[in-house]
């Protein structure tokens, strides 16, 4: 049997707007607010039928990407990363898009892109090392050691923001599974976002 997927099959059911529940669409509703964008993302339309794991992922999400101390366009630079080193094409793809769109926080120099950046010299250090590092958290965290946090620490990072920076690690991880094994692809609306 060929279980391989074709362009438009996701291995889930793709709840759409108005097929959602209405505590689906609270969520999805929650999810445009947040993320400020005017349409549901596929990653969250994927688990749509599942109202209890699309709230708990949503939760999680939000409040590790979207809350805290450190800058949000580290924290998609730090997933962008992650998901490019993986492989895993849909968040490499939107969380390059947001991380590109919020380039002008980093650089107001002229065609910066904060993708293209890593390892510019309009790069701050303190973004370079904390996204070296956590990708090394996502990808091997056993490899994670005291020494890992000290550089964060000489970078500028207190514990809290450590603390925020590595749960990145373990968000991306759960970004990048449910993306690749739901077999979801990038969102038309996205691939339609201006360069």
């Amino acid at each position: 049997m060929d279980n391989s997927l074709t362009q438009t099959q996701t291995r889930y059911n793709m709840i759409s707007y108005d097929m959602a529940s209405d505590e689906v669409k609270e969520i999805y509703d929650d999810t445009k607010k947040t993320l400020q964008l005017p349409f549901v993302l596929n990653w969250f339309k994927c688990q749509g039928d599942n109202a209890l794991l699309l709230k708990g992922n949503w939760s999680k999400l939000k409040n590790a990407l979207m809350e805290g101390q450190v800058p949000n366009v580290l924290k998609q630079l730090i997933i962008y990363n992650v998901s490019k080193e993986r492989g895993c094409n849909y968040c490499s793809h939107a969380h390059g898009i947001f991380a590109d769109s919020m380039s002008s926080m980093i650089s107001e120099e002229e065609g910066f892109r904060a993708t293209q950046s890593l390892n510019s010299p309009s790069m701050p250090v303190s973004y370079k090392i904390a996204v070296q590092i956590v990708t090394k958290a996502a990808l091997n965290h056993s490899q994670i050691s005291d020494e890992d946090f000290n550089e964060l620490e000489k970078a500028g990072f207190n514990l809290k923001e450590i603390q925020e920076l590595m749960a990145q690690a373990d968000l991306v991880n759960m970004l990048n599974t449910i993306a690749d094994v739901s077999g979801i692809k990038i969102d038309n609306e996205l691939l339609e976002t201006p360069e």
